[in-house]
């Protein structure tokens, strides 16, 4: 893993979603440009000090990743989130801390290599600045909608939000943008289509995402115009 100059962070990257839309197809095994969804996610998470995948292990994972699930399995994004920052935890030692910040990925957004960046310099921008820097930053496409699986939030803040959400009960099946509703975050306007993700076969035609998984249904490889 790498490390980047003024944002230190760590990632997690949430793989693990019913993908009911497309018929039970883990979205972390669709093709786009030669790699899976998940390849393509770990690589916009390349520069973060330790990486955590929350959902099924897939096997072949980079050195070092880190592979949890969210408790129960198929509870929710905002449940994989608060297990994905228990696995971080459970890492710390004298010598290693927490990240200040962590990058929160979902695994389905095949251009997500082009928002990240951004958001990092959003980051490194305000600091050289002076600026306060909040609870972090999420991007928000052109027509103004926040993403909230791509964003960079402060570690304390997540995980104060994060525990908060498990004393009421609230982490299974809970809305993200409930979990982060507290949160002083900075939108931050991303390339278009960065965050476009894959929820139907329909996406999928559209962004260039195969299902080239071993047993395949022919339907679904004709939808996505084969």
């Amino acid at each position: 893993m790498g490390t980047n100059a003024l944002v230190e962070f760590d990632a997690l990257i949430l793989a693990g979603g019913q993908s009911t839309r497309l018929g039970g197809v883990p979205k972390s095994g669709l093709i786009y440009d030669g790699g899976t969804l998940l390849e393509h996610t770990l690589q916009a998470a390349s520069e973060a000090r330790a990486v955590v995948v929350v959902g099924p292990d897939p096997g072949n994972l980079p050195k070092g990743t880190m592979i949890v699930r969210e408790e129960p399995p198929f509870a929710g994004p905002a449940a994989a989130i608060a297990a994905g920052l228990a696995a971080l935890r459970s890492t710390q030692s004298s010598s290693r801390t927490a990240a200040e910040w962590t990058l929160i990925l979902a695994c389905d957004m095949p251009h997500i290599g082009e928002a990240v960046p951004i958001l990092l310099r959003a980051l490194e921008a305000r600091t050289l600045e002076g600026a306060s820097l909040g609870d972090g930053v999420v991007a928000s496409s052109a027509d103004g909608r926040l993403q909230p699986l791509a964003g960079i939030y402060r570690t304390a803040a997540l995980s104060r939000e994060a525990s908060a959400a498990a004393d009421r009960d609230e982490l299974r099946n809970g809305p993200v943008f409930r979990l982060l509703a507290r949160l002083e975050l900075l939108p931050v306007n991303v390339p278009a289509h960065s965050t476009d993700d894959v929820d139907t076969w329909d996406d999928a035609a559209a962004l260039g995402v195969r299902n080239d998984l071993p047993g395949a249904k022919s339907g679904a490889n004709e939808s996505l115009h084969e």
